[in-house]
């Protein structure tokens, strides 16, 4: 990846509604040659998807839940059976497999206290030994920006 591509990304991350024409501009080449790196990047899995990125407070998703998970069940069976689960399950935003003390940590976003309870109850489906809850009061640093 060179410069270009670099600056592309840069900006296309913080501005995904940025116009080719502008991206050209920005990265100082044509559009169609900025179409192309762009279509490339695509290809490579550089660039996974677009989206649209929402507050949760103002859709009254106010409560993010950081909740570890271990389980003592080490095989393929239950590790199928958790990733159904938490797939299904709207409010969990993210899901890592982890090394150290915790299994797995899952991102979630909900309403309010029993808005977690509720999704909590879904996630017991998994056959869960050891679960825990921290909520964020308050988001210091948040950024889906990749350092380029």
């Amino acid at each position: 990846m060179d410069n270009i591509e670099r600056k592309i990304l840069q900006h296309m991350q913080r501005d995904a509604t940025l116009s080719v024409a502008d991206l050209a501009e920005i990265a100082g080449i044509s559009k169609s040659a900025c179409w192309r790196r762009i279509q490339k990047l695509e290809q490579q899995g550089v660039i996974r998807k677009r989206v649209t990125l929402m507050d949760p407070v103002a859709l009254d998703l106010s409560l993010t839940v950081f909740i570890a998970v271990k389980t003592n069940q080490h095989n393929e069976r239950w590790a199928q059976q958790f990733n159904s689960v938490v797939q299904d399950i709207p409010g969990i935003l993210e899901v890592y497999r982890m090394g150290g003390d915790v299994d797995y940590m899952i991102k979630a976003v909900v309403k309010d206290m029993p808005g977690y309870d509720a999704l909590y109850q879904q996630l017991l489906k998994a056959d869960l030994f050891d679960v825990s809850a921290s909520y964020v009061m308050e988001a210091l640093k948040q950024t889906t920006e990749l350092p380029l």
